[in-house]
């Protein structure tokens, strides 16, 4: 078991212990990467059956007033007034120049915005949102809320029998339910293409309820390893990793995230922390340096972080942001950024793996196909 000492532990710390998981530092949290089946196993469990992941060191917050949504749009580029009740949204949080500080999911509450922000990220981005918008609305973090997510094609079924109702919910929509008179917030949600849901629930509840869902037999609980291969199969980003402050949206391909509303021509164009940096590299008039693509290896040579990409000349183009071998495909697959002429789907590449190069070709995302339920 690895040296945790002086990390902050989660709700769930004593269940992982008990599980046999192998704990990890992680975003200054001691978290489980895997339990005794391993990765591999855990993987192909929540791809056919459920997972249950603890991601408690997420950040949680409250953004409380009139102005709430408001605010909110002048720090992201992102339609926040035009998301219905109970309707969420993802959302990058900006740098004045443009960058990313971070990557969130933000649900409409009616009366308040809930966010859920990167744990890694979560003090900053407190204190940004503080200093940025603090005197439009109320920023109100929930330190004592624990967050669950239970994830695979067999996790409605789990979940309905201990927390009826959460069949209707659709993906990207949310809810607040009661299980044994604890308050839930539940949201048809995750980040590994699969259907599923995360739960915000009270600390002090978290491991009963987390008991409660384990003893479904779909259900069995799932580390940071398979949280990341089962993400990364899915062709989404990992905050540190694929995204980050010297990245902007345009660069990061994620151009579908900006609403048409935001966009140049829009009823609130711009307005936004960034916004004519941003704006210019998705119009086309301030150029592109580089652009996140997909690759899939055709050896199969794991490709991993921070890996350097050449062209056919053997130039130096790019470079791996993540990689490993995929579970689901047994085929090495990976994210990278690359001058932009090289990031044409059916492009060919070589990663540089210990000297030798592998070849590789660009590909359309996701690796896996998604199966949210719409």
């Amino acid at each position: 078991m690895s040296d945790t000492t002086d990390l902050l532990t989660t709700p769930l710390h004593a269940l992982h212990l008990e599980l046999g998981a192998r704990m990890v530092p992680f975003a200054g949290y001691s978290m489980p990467v895997q339990y005794k089946s391993g990765l591999i196993a855990e993987h192909k469990q929540v791809r056919e059956s459920a997972g249950l992941f603890d991601v408690s060191h997420m950040g949680q917050l409250q953004l409380i007033g009139e102005g709430a949504a408001a605010a909110l749009e002048t720090l992201m580029p992102v339609d926040v007034q035009g998301l219905g009740v109970d309707k969420q949204r993802y959302g990058l949080l900006l740098t004045d120049e443009g960058t990313i500080i971070d990557d969130l999911m933000f649900v409409n509450r009616g009366d308040h915005l809930f966010l859920i922000v990167n744990g890694a990220c979560k003090a900053g981005d407190i204190a940004h949102m503080q200093a940025r918008i603090g005197t439009r609305c109320q920023v109100k973090p929930l330190p004592d809320q624990a967050l669950l997510a239970l994830q695979g094609p067999q996790a409605v079924t789990a979940l309905q029998r201990l927390v009826p109702g959460v069949q209707a919910l659709v993906f990207m929509t949310g809810g607040a339910f009661t299980w044994q008179g604890t308050p839930l917030y539940i949201t048809r949600s995750g980040y590994t293409g699969e259907d599923g849901f995360e739960i915000s629930v009270p600390a002090a509840q978290a491991e009963a309820l987390a008991r409660a869902v384990l003893a479904q037999p779909e259900v069995k609980p799932i580390g940071l390893g398979a949280r990341n291969s089962l993400r990364l199969e899915a062709g989404l980003c990992l905050y540190g990793n694929d995204i980050d402050t010297t990245t902007t949206p345009i660069e990061a391909g994620l151009n579908w995230a900006i609403q048409k509303v935001r966009r140049s021509g829009g009823a609130r164009a711009g307005g936004f922390a960034g916004a004519d940096a941003v704006l210019g590299q998705l119009d086309g008039t301030h150029k592109l340096e580089r652009q996140r693509i997909a690759l899939v290896a055709k050896e199969r040579v794991p490709v991993r972080e921070p890996a350097v990409l050449e062209n056919l000349d053997g130039q130096s183009i790019g470079q791996v942001t993540s990689g490993l071998l995929s579970p689901t495909l047994d085929k090495a697959i990976a994210m990278a950024y690359v001058k932009p002429g090289y990031a044409t789907v059916g492009t060919e590449l070589f990663a540089m793996v210990r000297g030798k190069p592998v070849p590789m070709v660009v590909v359309a995302t996701p690796f896996v196909p998604t199966r949210y339920h719409r």
